[in-house]
């Protein structure tokens, strides 16, 4: 019994030498799988924790809250295109400019999230939501309707000319959370690539505006 400990530290180092040391198939093999199970088991519940939803990072796959030219869009020249849809909501130019992402993002960025109280969420925050599609569904908030006891949101896309059906009245139990930052640029293609061929003709590709 009194080996236990040095014979724990030689497999500890062995496994260690294996995972980051060892070049051959049977190393790149065991790395994958430990690197898999740190990221499926530790480090996605850790951060489900600590960010308070279950999607803290989240792959944008469609181009709906698209704009032109994407983080080096010209602002003046998307809201001359835009500001009717707005300005039929009571949003001005003005106050749009405040909101988060005001140059929008795009298809395949990844998206920093966490959960929101729905007392917290305000008009202009990006929300993500269940729907009854495949994927939640990331779009700004356009108006908050609060009841006795609920609320109730109404969203948007930024690249979309009207509303989903589904979007128009979203109970506060469908929110997965708010959008904090886009932290990878593109990153997500990494994954969205695999199911580029799946997708119908009109969803394929890069996004252009609509």
């Amino acid at each position: 019994m009194k080996d236990t400990p040095g014979k724990f530290k030689k497999i500890i180092k062995r496994f260690w030498n294996i995972v980051w040391r060892d070049n051959s198939p049977k190393g790149w093999i065991i790395s994958i799988l430990f690197l898999f199970i740190v990221i499926k088991l530790i480090f996605f519940p850790v951060l489900n924790l600590i960010t308070g939803t279950t999607l803290p990072l989240v792959i944008v796959e469609s181009c709906s809250m698209y704009h032109e030219k994407n983080i080096f869009s010209n602002y003046d020249l998307w809201w001359e295109d835009h500001d009717t849809k707005y300005f039929r909501l009571g949003i001005t130019k003005e106050l749009f400019r405040e909101f988060n992402f005001n140059k929008g993002f795009t298809k395949g960025d990844i998206l920093f999230v966490t959960g929101v109280k729905s007392e917290k969420i305000e008009i202009g925050d990006v929300i993500i939501f269940e729907s009854d599609y495949s994927s939640p569904i990331i779009h700004r908030v356009i108006s908050i309707a609060k009841s006795e006891d609920s609320y109730t949101f109404s969203t948007i896309g930024d690249n979309n000319n009207g509303q989903l059906t589904i979007e128009k009245s979203i109970p506060e139990e469908k929110i997965i959370g708010k959008a904090r930052a886009r932290i990878g640029p593109y990153l997500g293609w990494v994954k969205l690539i695999f199911f580029e061929p799946l997708r119908p003709s009109s969803e394929k590709g890069f996004c252009k505006e609509n």
